[in-house]
């Protein structure tokens, strides 16, 4: 009886195997992520130098541009830059308490923070502003330089100079809020129903008849009623 000889491996398609696999090990992309102090994971992997971050608050979106090995540039209101110089205290994670001053006074900083610090537990979105306006980005390059050159104190006001406006301005080259102009549409609509007209016309007869008559209580009651009833 014959016995059957034992197949041989091509020894070329073994070294060819084995190069494919280092290809591949190389061309997978590294995934590298982050953790904040309360363990939510940040996949930094998946952001590039020059997008625009965008993370839910509690009232408000707050944005910022992504520089690249985990720093995130953003516009935050603060007070501390405009009480002290010392940088160990205004590089410290902003507070709700400077916060809060900070859009009082009208103070900010554009800063550059972590990941971390930037999205405080939200989770974050890449580039979804891209999809309201006509106005095609930059490049992501231009974007980053952009957002870098403005990085230190400057003025700040709610509605008119906020984190989105300097977000905008970096990535598409103009200064738009879509939050303060959805604002500004419910004031319209506010002010336009004739029902506020005779909500303000009722407290304003409250407040006389509870205060009394005098120039501090029926004129500004008179103006804001009248304001609103041709405003309608």
């Amino acid at each position: 009886m014959s016995k059957q000889l034992p197949t041989m491996k091509n020894p070329l398609l073994g070294v060819l195997s084995f190069l494919l696999d280092k290809m591949l090990f190389f061309v997978k992309p590294k995934c590298t992520s982050v953790t904040d102090k309360n363990g939510n994971v940040y996949e930094t992997s998946l952001y590039k130098r020059g997008d625009l971050l965008e993370v839910s608050r509690t009232l408000f979106v707050h944005f910022g541009i992504y520089l690249g090995n985990n720093r995130v540039a953003h516009l935050i209101p603060d007070i501390l830059p405009a009480l002290t110089c010392k940088q160990e205290h205004v590089e410290k994670v902003v507070t709700n308490k400077r916060l809060i001053a900070g859009v009082l006074a009208k103070k900010a900083s554009v800063r550059v923070d972590n990941v971390q610090d930037f999205a405080y537990g939200a989770n974050i979105l890449i580039n979804a502003m891209d999809l309201h306006f006509r106005n095609n980005p930059l490049s992501n390059e231009e974007v980053a330089q952009r957002a870098e050159k403005l990085v230190g104190t400057t003025t700040y006001s709610l509605l008119w100079d906020n984190c989105e406006h300097f977000v905008t301005y970096c990535r598409y080259g103009t200064h738009v809020s879509l939050q303060t102009e959805k604002f500004c549409d419910i004031v319209k609509k506010i002010i336009r129903d004739q029902r506020s007209v005779l909500v303000s016309a009722a407290l304003g007869m409250v407040l006389t008849l509870c205060v009394g008559v005098g120039p501090f209580t029926a004129l500004p009651s008179f103006l804001i009623t009248f304001t609103l009833w041709m405003a309608s």
